[in-house]
């Protein structure tokens, strides 16, 4: 399956450790970066300044494949997983600078309405957005 929502990200030499690779750390944020342009380009961060109506994490996963090491670029790549009632998973592959696969996650993400403080269901125009993007079929 294709991963339709792509960031590229240069590695920066405060992110490396005292092993001189980059730290496990850092690889969490490129996968909130990740997640972040994945919800910019569904529209679900202006759904949120709209009507208080927005992803909150409930749980992230790394899987580390393969060193990374400055300097040096990243493509952090982004998909749907599964579209559930209220939530959602969104899976990411890190890949270096030759296209290797550096490491895999996994977010799992409820709409949240933050009005009521309550989860909601995952909104139809949303669903028509991802599925669009991502040229397949989530309705259930």
């Amino acid at each position: 399956m294709e991963y339709p929502v792509k960031l590229e990200l240069r590695l920066d030499w405060s992110e490396m450790d005292m092993f001189g690779h980059i730290n496990n750390v850092s690889y969490f944020k490129f996968i909130q970066a990740s997640r972040v342009n994945y919800w910019e380009t569904i529209g679900l961060t202006k759904l949120h300044s709209q009507m208080q109506i927005g992803p909150l994490l409930a749980a992230t996963s790394c899987q580390f494949r393969k060193p990374l090491h400055y300097p040096g670029k990243i493509t952090v790549a982004a998909r749907i997983g599964e579209i559930g009632n209220t939530s959602f998973t969104l899976q990411h592959q890190v890949l270096d600078q030759q296209g290797a696969l550096a490491a895999e996650a996994k977010d799992v993400i409820v709409i949240f309405n933050f009005n009521t403080n309550e989860k909601v269901k995952f909104p139809a125009e949303l669903l028509e957005r991802i599925q669009e993007l991502e040229k397949r079929d989530f309705s259930k």
